[in-house]
């Protein structure tokens, strides 16, 4: 068993981290959605049919083009967090209205939110199941039908849920998956680990190796690695080109976005050698893949800050964060590509009770939260980014490169 080691190179921080050059990047307008709002996620879909795309966060729906607010339910708050760590959007029961999929960890359920197709109706909350304190959930074909499947990231277990067609055509169910407590940790992901053109199922302290049959056989469990408490995704993807798939991880509560460089031994057994990508960022949870430039290649990394993931630990007041980053294979260095850098909490209580992030960081802030969604709100041909967290519910769209 080979576990993920340290490289020498972790000791360079930052100097891995190229310059970015300004040539050719997308430029950003930042649109605030709600500048109040607290909720840490967010979907993107057409919830009253007009052809528009909406945004949907917490207990309201914005609806396009002028972000008007509309009600939709009281979710309970806890602290400085709401039981609302997810927005799928999905049509559950068939009805041809989009519903949402949700999970929360204080509630320790997953559960979907049902759109009546009507305005100013409250939306009705349906339980699915009650793995445990899920901190966030994201979609991804497991089953390699071509329907996403969700993923939630239960700290106290390993499931997932499938995502199969009702056998009367109308509608889903989301059928369980438990692959037990022995794996669980803070942060979950997927990607294709062992090149088989299947998707294998990441933690922090190794992968489940997809079979065949995805939805009957046993995933093979892999104990390659201990990453500590992750985000969500832990990705796996060839990075650098050789032909072996590398991870992509951020730390949730601590400093740093992070790849581990995948190699074989004389035994053919995998090695993983972790490497900075930035190091000058704390509380990443949020990580996706994503075509910003236009170019055909999902290859931009989109990540940053969680504001306040905690009030108290490792670069909470630090300036919030929303970025991308590639790979260059010549180099062997990510460019870092700023789209918000924001200001620290320079006032903040020493108190975490007496913290809170609209108090504390200026107006306007803008973070990853638990969920970022890149998709052409706008219809003009390129990726815009939804923005949710603490600090605000804010849209980046996305002007081209001008070029």
């Amino acid at each position: 068993m080979h576990r993920l080691s340290i490289a020498s190179a972790l000791c360079a921080g930052l100097l891995w981290l190229a310059p970015a050059s300004s040539a050719g990047e997308p430029k950003w307008k930042q649109h605030t959605i709600n500048g109040k709002s607290e909720f840490e996620a967010a979907g993107v879909f057409d919830v009253d049919g007009d052809g528009k795309l909406d945004i949907v966060s917490g207990g309201a729906w914005y609806q396009a083009p002028d972000w008007k607010p509309h009600h939709i339910r009281d979710v309970v708050r806890q602290g400085t967090y709401y039981n609302d760590f997810a927005t799928i959007p999905l049509d559950v029961n068939g009805d041809g209205k989009t519903d949402i999929v949700t999970v929360s960890y204080f509630g320790q359920n997953i559960g979907w939110v049902e759109n009546p197709g009507k305005a100013d109706v409250e939306w009705t909350y349906h339980e699915i199941d009650k793995p445990g304190t899920s901190e966030a959930a994201t979609t991804v074909d497991l089953t390699g039908d071509g329907i996403p499947d969700v993923l939630p990231n239960p700290t106290n277990v390993v499931a997932w849920y499938e995502v199969a067609k009702k056998a009367d055509g109308k509608g889903f169910d989301l059928k369980k998956h438990d692959f037990g407590t022995q794996a669980a940790g803070h942060g979950v992901g997927s990607g294709d680990v062992n090149g088989d053109g299947r998707t294998d199922l990441l933690t922090p302290k190794g992968w489940f190796e997809a079979p065949s049959d995805p939805s009957h056989d046993t995933w093979t469990w892999h104990p390659d690695w201990n990453l500590g408490a992750t985000g969500i995704q832990i990705l796996a993807r060839d990075v650098d080109g050789d032909g072996l798939s590398d991870l992509v991880y951020g730390m949730g509560h601590d400093f740093g976005l992070f790849w581990a460089k995948q190699s074989k031994g004389p035994d053919g057994k995998p090695i993983w050698v972790k490497q900075p990508i930035d190091t000058g960022v704390a509380s990443v949870h949020a990580l996706l893949w994503a075509d910003l430039d236009g170019d055909g290649k999902a290859d931009e990394l989109v990540s940053g800050k969680r504001v306040y993931a905690h009030e108290i630990e490792p670069g909470a007041t630090d300036g919030s964060l929303v970025a991308w980053y590639r790979f260059d294979p010549q180099s062997k260095a990510w460019k870092k590509h700023v789209i918000f850098q924001g200001e620290p909490a320079k006032n903040a209580p020493e108190k975490a009770a007496d913290r809170l992030a609209l108090k504390d960081f200026p107006a306007g802030t803008a973070g990853t939260g638990l969920q970022l969604t890149a998709i052409d709100i706008d219809g003009d041909g390129d990726l815009d980014l939804v923005c949710p967290g603490k600090s605000g519910l804010y849209l980046f769209e996305n002007l081209g490169n001008g070029g």
